[in-house]
């Protein structure tokens, strides 16, 4: 970590992306209320694309602020499509191609209660997949890119009784790594972030958990783990596109 790039973050750096993400959600879920369609509604508070708005704008400005020129910084829907390897492209939530170069690609995750068991799965292999794609098609020179581009994953996770619970674990024919026993939904996905950084599937990972009802604190999440935090994740990701 450069100790430069640290001293830019200052503490809470998410702190308003936070809070917008929690008055996204809750804005799409009352218009669908207000519609009679409370179902409906839930869902796309869970799974829109708008929740995560304020955590690409605050990654982009700390990127300006370290040289890299705004117009490489791409967060539109229209324009963070990259190729894959086994499927023609992939959108993510930011993306800096300069030079034709590509620097860094971003995804950005978030997960609610009440079905944290429904998800967990669903959100690993959707990770896992995206960075097996991407690294493959850097591979087969899909992007004039030399080292290697930044790969970051942030994943952000209401903190609630239900996802820090230990959960039990089914070995019907073998046993499981025996971190992920009695572990919580929060423990699963630190260690997910960790592994995959461990693995190499991503250069930087980043785990966060909010509860609702601190939403509009500044102090609106936490940091479960040091080497997963926010400082460390930009840090990484700064030292990677800084002036080039």
């Amino acid at each position: 970590m450069s100790a430069d790039f640290a001293n830019l973050i200052e503490p809470y750096v998410f702190s308003s992306a936070v809070r917008e993400f929690w008055e996204t959600r809750e804005r799409q879920a009352s218009a669908q209320r207000q519609r009679g369609q409370l179902d409906r509604g839930l869902r796309a508070a869970v799974t829109g694309g708008q929740q995560m708005n304020g955590f690409a704008k605050k990654i982009a400005e700390l990127m300006i602020k370290v040289g890299v020129d705004p117009g490489a910084i791409y967060t539109h829907r229209m324009l963070t499509d990259l190729p894959g390897f086994f499927r023609p492209s992939k959108e993510w939530d930011l993306i800096v191609v300069s030079g034709g170069k590509l620097l860094a690609a971003v995804e950005l995750k978030a997960q609610v209660g009440p079905s944290f068991g429904n998800n967990f799965n669903n959100r690993a292999e959707e990770a896992l997949g995206s960075s097996m794609d991407i690294w493959t098609a850097y591979r087969e020179r899909a992007f004039q890119t030399t080292p290697r581009p930044f790969l970051g994953f942030l994943f952000l996770l209401e903190d609630a009784p239900g996802s820090r619970a230990p959960v039990k674990v089914r070995e019907p024919h073998f046993p499981v790594f025996p971190e992920f026993q009695g572990a919580s939904y929060a423990k699963r996905y630190e260690l997910f972030c960790r592994k995959i950084v461990l693995e190499r599937q991503y250069t930087a990972a980043c785990f966060l958990m909010s509860a609702r009802e601190k939403a509009a604190q500044r102090e609106n999440y936490t940091e479960p783990a040091e080497d997963l935090s926010a400082t460390a994740f930009l840090s990484e990701l700064l030292r990677h596109v800084a002036h080039r």
